[in-house]
């Protein structure tokens, strides 16, 4: 799709459909005033008859706009004014692009972005419109044997009030279609069926983001050189399965300086997650396809960076393998020396997750990092806390942890902190070495962070629980694409940081 920025009034914007906000009280916005004004108060007459109520998500059609330029009007619900919260407002933008989607129009125009919404400003309604509509059009088709009968719109316009500065609407446009496209990348790697989706394909979707981009360097980790570092615990997993573990690592530098400290972000990339010998049950194992969406999150990030060029050095890293049940597979009970050093007693090998990005981390320590976060589906017990909402964090610095609650606000993609006190890691005392991978069933979530701490001990770490975010189940199923909003809002607030830092010391 082509998004373009138009500052005309709408109603004189040559267009398939023209979408305009109606409030549940059914007040105009200054948009809605201008087109009712054109087609002399068809809609106003409407809303008077009763004809549309306008309660949040709802749509009406108007098929014909004698007297604007628009050939139909498409009325969105707004709900009531008082009301309208941001996850509110994604849900209308979410419906108007549901009814665009039926209607197999070549265009349209948004003038959504008028919407009175507390706190926030003509920009970030503008972002969020050009993110919701890479990501309400998206379909996954890869292995449909018949073509689909879908038809995107090839171009949407965004109306811009004329009053404000055009350029402001540009960058909200570009970021919010960046963040779009990154989060549609990451749900068809989530997606993508086990067979297809290996450690290796993760690998390759790696260097070909960045194939042609003098701004990154990337480096996958083979086996053999793991083996040759230590990372006995990422391996480990991947034991049991044909499929090779990799360590996929990518740098970017965007800041002026290259030598200023990287911000990494880690993806745990378990393509297929059996349970190794400690077997899952069999119902919804296909869903385990998606337990490398961390990974998959790191990589749409990646693209929305390759777009947006911050002004940031970073590391993407991604410890990849498959976790399968075979005579070479790793056994409850088996201990392995880490990439750090310190020993772990394998209780229980669907506790996976935490074993490759234990080495990870250790290796990220290299890096001299301004901070880590890991992404991983790691913990059921996750859902039980916080349900498919919010995704759980946990860090080991107070300010770091309160700017990526801050990011998943403004990206509408929320997280919830959860305790690390000490109390919690003697749960993982183990008998035979110096820890083991499981905590028990109490606080399976910040007991699997625990384990991580251990690992992050010498720089700013945060962890991302997203089980419960991360890919919708039954009639819906399919990957989400989050936290990637949250993680490109966390790393362009980093930018601006940096950015007033440095004007403040010059």
């Amino acid at each position: 799709m082509n998004f373009k920025l138009v500052t005309n009034s709408p109603a004189l914007t040559e267009t398939a459909c023209v979408v305009l906000p109606v409030l549940q009280e059914g007040s105009l916005t200054f948009s809605g005033q201008a087109v009712n004004k054109a087609t002399e108060s068809l809609i106003s007459q409407l809303l008077d008859r009763g004809d549309f109520k306008a309660g949040l998500g709802k749509t009406f059609l108007i098929p014909f706009a004698p007297g604007c330029e628009a050939q139909r009007v498409l009325l969105v619900g707004m709900g009531k004014e008082d009301k309208l919260t941001d996850a509110k407002f994604r849900k209308a933008c979410q419906a108007a692009y549901d009814h665009l989607s039926q209607l197999n129009l070549h265009d349209a125009c948004l003038a959504l972005a008028d919407t009175p919404l507390r706190n926030r400003d003509s920009a970030w309604k503008l972002r969020l419109l050009a993110e919701v509509a890479e990501t309400s059009f998206y379909r996954f088709t890869e292995f449909k044997s018949s073509p689909s009968d879908f038809a995107e719109p090839a171009e949407l316009l965004f109306h811009w009030p004329e009053n404000q500065d055009s350029s402001d609407g540009d960058l909200a446009l570009q970021a919010g279609q960046a963040i779009g496209q990154g989060k549609n990348l990451a749900r068809t790697l989530g997606n993508r069926p086990g067979n297809v989706c290996t450690p290796m394909h993760l690998a390759e979707t790696a260097e070909q983001l960045t194939a042609k981009d003098s701004a990154f360097t990337t480096r996958i980790l083979d086996e053999d050189q793991m083996a040759e570092l230590g990372m006995n615990s990422l391996l480990s997993v991947g034991k049991g399965s044909a499929q090779p573990s990799c360590l996929i690592v990518v740098e970017y530098k965007g800041a002026a300086n290259p030598d200023d400290k990287p911000h990494v972000l880690l993806g745990k990339g378990i393509t297929f997650d059996t349970g190794g010998i400690s077997l899952k049950p069999g119902e919804g194992m296909d869903e385990m396809k998606f337990d490398m969406c961390g990974a998959a999150s790191v990589l749409g990030t990646l693209e929305a960076v390759r777009q947006l060029k911050p002004k940031l050095n970073l590391v993407f890293m991604i410890a990849a393998a498959e976790n399968m049940p075979s005579s070479t597979a790793s056994k409850p009970g088996d201990i392995y020396t880490t990439l750090s050093g310190k020993t772990v007693e394998v209780l229980n090998t669907d506790a996976e997750g935490r074993l490759v990005l234990c080495d990870a981390l250790t290796y990220a320590e290299r890096f001299n990092p301004a901070s880590v976060v890991d992404i991983a589906t790691l913990t059921g017990a996750c859902i039980i806390a916080l349900g498919h909402q919010a995704t759980g964090l946990l860090s080991n610095d107070d300010q770091l942890a309160a700017s990526l609650l801050e990011a998943g606000l403004d990206a509408e993609d929320r997280a919830w902190q959860l305790p690390l006190w000490e109390e919690f890691q003697e749960q993982l005392d183990s008998n035979f070495a110096d820890m083991q991978n499981i905590g028990g069933r109490p606080a399976g979530t910040i007991t699997a962070a625990c384990f991580l701490s251990r690992f992050a001990e010498n720089f700013r770490w945060a962890h991302l629980d997203i089980a419960g975010t991360a890919w919708h189940s039954g009639k819906l199923k399919g990957a989400t694409g989050r936290p990637v909003g949250l993680l490109v809002q966390y790393l362009l607030d980093q930018e601006e940081q940096t950015a007033k830092a440095k004007q403040e010391s010059a």
